[in-house]
C-alpha cells in the first residue's frame, strides 16, 4: 500500500525528506508506533494516526487497512471508547519491537562471532531467521555472523574468536555479505538529511514531527537491513557511523518541537499523551552519547562530502 503523492508547496521543508523516498502505510505506522506511542503507553487514537499519515499523501482508507491487517498479524489490539476507537501494541509485539528500539536508540551493541548448526528438519525456515538477523548462510545448516541475538531452541553454537591476521576480516566479510549495499543505503540517508539539521530546529511542531519520523523511518531501514558486524569487520570508513551520527544529531534537534506537538495532539483512552517520559528521556540520553562520540567528527566529513556532489 504505497501512498500517493503528497501535495507540494513551494518553500516546502518536508518535499527534500519525502521525494523519492518509498512510503506504505504499514510500514509507516510501524515507525510511529515504535518512535511516538510505544514509549508513552502503547496506545493511540486512530485520528492521530490518521492525521499524521494524511500529511505524508497517505490516505484514511490506507491508514484503516493497514491497522487492520496489523491487528490481523497481531501486532496492534483494538478497543472502542465512545465513539472513538484506539489501538495499542500487542503484547506478542513488544519484543520484536523492543529490539527494534535497542538497535535504533540504544547504545552500539558489542557483539562477538559465532557458528550456528541447525536441525536439518527446520534449517530452511530458522536459517531465513537467521539471515534476517545478520547472520550469513555457509551451508543449508550452517552459519555464521554475530552473537547479539538470541538463537531459538534446538540449535547448536560454536563461539567464533578472530586470531591471527584479523586485518582479513573485512574482505571476508565482503564474501558473505554485499556490504557496498549496505554502504550505499547509509550514504543516501546521509544525502537525505543533511539538508535538514541546519534548519531542524526552525520547525513548527507538526512539521518537527512528520521530519523526525521520516528520519527514524529512513534510518531504520537501512540500519535493520544492515547485519551490523562488529566494527573489525567493516571496511575503513564504514558511512554507518557517519549515518549514526547524523540520526542522533538531528533527531535531538527535532524533538523539542516534536514532543510537545505530540503532548497537545496524541491521545489515548486514558487522556493526552505527555511529552516526554522515563523512557523518551533514555532514548535521548543514549542519542547524547552518538552524536558527541568520535563518530560524529565521521558524519562531518561525509556531509561535506554529499553537500560538495
Amino acid at each position: 500500500m504505497m501512498a500517493r503523492a503528497r501535495q507540494e508547496s513551494d518553500g516546502d521543508p518536508l518535499a527534500p525528506l519525502i521525494h523519492g523516498l518509498p512510503l506504505r502505510a504499514g510500514g509507516f505506522i510501524v515507525t510511529l508506533y515504535g518512535d511516538v506511542i510505544v514509549p508513552r503507553g502503547g496506545e493511540v487514537w486512530i485520528g492521530n494516526l490518521i492525521e499524521t499519515c494524511a500529511g505524508l499523501g497517505i490516505s484514511e482508507t490506507l491508514v484503516r487497512t493497514a491497522v487492520s491487517r496489523l491487528v490481523a498479524a497481531g501486532q496492534l489490539i483494538g478497543r472502542r471508547s465512545g465513539r472513538r476507537g484506539f489501538y495499542r501494541l500487542a503484547p506478542g509485539a513488544e519484543a520484536e519491537f523492543a529490539a527494534a528500539a535497542r538497535a535504533i536508540y540504544g547504545p552500539p551493541e558489542p557483539a562477538g562471532w559465532h557458528f550456528v548448526v541447525l536441525p536439518e528438519t527446520e534449517a530452511d525456515a530458522q536459517m531465513a531467521a537467521l539471515e534476517r538477523s545478520g547472520h550469513a548462510r555457509l551451508r543449508p545448516n550452517l552459519a555464521f555472523g554475530p552473537d547479539r541475538v538470541p538463537l531459538p531452541p534446538g540449535v547448536l553454537s560454536f563461539a567464533g574468536r578472530p586470531s591471527g591476521a584479523t586485518e582479513l576480516l573485512p574482505a571476508f566479510a565482503a564474501t558473505l555479505y554485499d556490504m557496498e549495499a549496505h554502504a550505499r543505503a547509509y550514504r543516501a540517508f546521509v544525502a537525505r538529511f543533511t539538508p535538514l539539521l541546519t534548519g531542524s530546529c526552525a520547525l513548527p511542531g507538526d512539521q518537527a514531527l512528520t521530519a523526525r519520523l521520516l528520519l527514524v523511518h529512513a534510518y531504520r531501514d537501512a540500519l535493520l537491513r544492515d547485519p551490523r558486524l562488529p566494527d573489525e569487520a567493516l571496511p575503513p570508513d564504514w558511512p554507518g557511523h557517519a549515518a549514526r551520527a547524523l540520526f542522533a544529531s538531528a533527531y535531538l534537534a527535532l524533538s523539542p518541537e516534536a514532543d510537545s506537538h505530540v503532548a497537545r495532539a496524541f491521545a489515548a483512552v486514558a487522556g493526552p499523551l505527555p511529552a516526554e517520559t522515563p523512557a523518551t528521556r533514555a532514548r535521548q540520553a543514549d542519542l547524547v552519547y552518538s552524536a558527541s562520540t568520535p563518530e560524529i567528527s565521521a558524519f562531518q566529513d561525509l556531509a561535506e562530502e554529499t553537500l560538495h556532489e
